[in-house]
């Protein structure tokens, strides 16, 4: 595939996206069972407030943080109206420094790719850096189911892994679980771990340290994601805070990169605006500890192999979305789960997709098409916390309306809240329907029986609303009515 096949508005689009996005059932009958669980809750609760002080005094601290946003949005939105002028400068500029590029459409292509890559070298294990895009395609299950053995390097990842666990976190996959819990796994399955280990994070940390070392020194191919890619010099950017993935990018022979086609970036100076935003967002720190960089093959210097998959897997036909193609602006930070009030509830796992939070619940539908995670534009109350704190100021809210709008398109047949609407809008249009459908509300005061909202159990489907939300008692008196004994004289 070249950069003229890539959807941009008026030309082709890939397939839809594949791969591990489709959610396997509804979010809200995964988050009633999440809601149960009052440990989750808890862990949920202390890490994203945790994270949530953090954020705010780092971001605090610069007078001219709206404008970076400005700046982050204004780059974002330029880059994606030239995308594919700038995806064949990013590969022109790669290969030029001994690096080879490949296009994937979808998550099949790119697991066949770098499935093949890995083969070729005739090792049989995989070390990994942290990465969205390969839990997006799948990866390591396509890997494993190649004979090969695949071991995640960032500490919260190898948490999920060990405990045969999936993320529940954009930044911090393993935030559903608590230091004793965490213990536990690795006291299970880490061979030769030591038998007093406790829960103290400093011997948590050592006892994974020890666990991954050797397999940094024996490893021959590496693979990792891009924080971004710099068109103009084919350079490729990771940052994080562990020195895990400074290790896979500098000792294997092979390094294999999986970049979203969106994290493109035109120039090294957009890097300025991109580095300030993202650490402050993501981890509340200043900068990042590890921020790696580099550009194709320098010959007796890291990795004397490199490959570039560029993914599609339906972004370009979300870019082909004028009011959704905001999405692709997101750099990954996750600020958006740490204040979303849903998220904090119901958890990662609710959203039945690799992206949770106010961001997956866009992202992921647009990626495979609405009706394949119809349930996740609704798994939000629409406060806008989450466009407050987004870096790139993304309108997610006003996307889950927009995609909200789309799924009752789709629908065949006409929900039962759909029609009681069109009902309420045909009244609403008529006033001497609108007066009588006062009156009649009035019998809800019936079922009140003196309490300001009506019962929960209502028969349905008026249950399907009352059952998690309050539903007002109907006054006395209407507002016409009232307005009019007050202003008769």
């Amino acid at each position: 595939m070249t950069a003229v096949d890539l959807g941009m508005p008026g030309l082709p689009t890939a397939p839809r996206g594949v791969g591990h996005l489709r959610g396997t059932q509804s979010f809200p009958d995964a988050a009633r069972g999440a809601l149960r669980n009052g440990q989750l809750r808890a862990n949920l609760g202390h890490a994203t407030s945790t994270i949530r002080g953090k954020r705010a005094a780092v971001v605090g601290e610069l007078p001219d943080w709206e404008q970076l946003r400005a700046a982050g949005k204004a780059l974002k939105t330029a880059t994606m109206a030239r995308l594919d002028d700038h995806l064949e400068e990013l590969e022109r500029q790669v290969t030029a420094r001994g690096g080879v590029v490949h296009w994937a459409r979808d998550a099949n292509e790119a697991n066949e790719i770098v499935t093949r890559l890995v083969l070729a070298t005739g090792t049989s294990e995989v070390v990994k850096v942290k990465s969205m895009a390969t839990q997006e395609i799948g990866l390591n299950e396509a890997l494993e189911g190649a004979g090969l053995d695949v071991f995640e390097t960032d500490l919260a990842e190898l948490i999920v892994q060990l405990g045969e666990d999936s993320p529940s976190h954009i930044l911090v996959p393993a935030i559903h679980k608590n230091r004793a819990e965490i213990r536990e796994i690795f006291a299970r399955t880490i061979p030769g771990v030591d038998p007093g280990l406790t829960d103290d994070p400093r011997q948590l940390a050592m006892a994974a340290r020890a666990h991954l070392r050797e397999r940094f020194l024996r490893a021959r191919v590496a693979v990792s994601g891009a924080n971004f890619g710099v068109a103009e010099t084919g350079t490729l950017t990771v940052v994080e805070s562990e020195g895990n993935g400074r290790m896979c990018l500098t000792l294997p022979e092979t390094l294999i990169t999986v970049m979203g086609i969106e994290k493109v970036v035109p120039t090294w100076r957009d890097l300025e605006v991109f580095l300030q935003l993202l650490p402050r967002s993501s981890t509340g720190e200043r900068m990042n500890p590890y921020t790696s960089t580099w550009a194709g093959v320098t010959p007796g210097d890291g990795p004397q192999e490199f490959h570039l998959v560029l993914l599609d897997n339906g972004r370009t036909a979300v870019l082909a979305d004028e009011v959704g193609r905001e999405a692709l602006h997101c750099i990954r930070c996750s600020a958006c789960l740490n204040v979303c009030p849903v998220y904090e509830r119901a958890g990662g796992h609710s959203y039945g997709s690799v992206y949770p939070g106010p961001i997956g619940a866009v992202l992921s539908p647009m990626l495979t098409g609405v009706e394949d995670n119809a349930s996740l534009p609704y798994a939000s109350s629409l406060c806008g916390a989450c466009y407050d704190v987004c870096p790139v100021a993304i309108d997610i809210p006003s996307i889950l309306v927009h995609l909200r709008g789309e799924h009752v398109e789709a629908q065949e047949r006409p929900t039962a809240e759909a029609v009681a609407f069109r009902g309420l809008a045909k009244a609403m249009s008529h006033p001497r329907l609108w007066h009588l459908a006062q009156r009649g509300a009035r019998l809800g005061r019936l079922f009140s029986r003196g309490r300001p909202t009506l019962p929960n159990a209502l028969p349905p489907p008026v249950s399907g609303w009352t059952r998690s939300r309050d539903l007002p008692t109907p006054p006395a008196k209407t507002f016409v009515q009232q307005w009019t004994e007050e202003h008769r004289s």
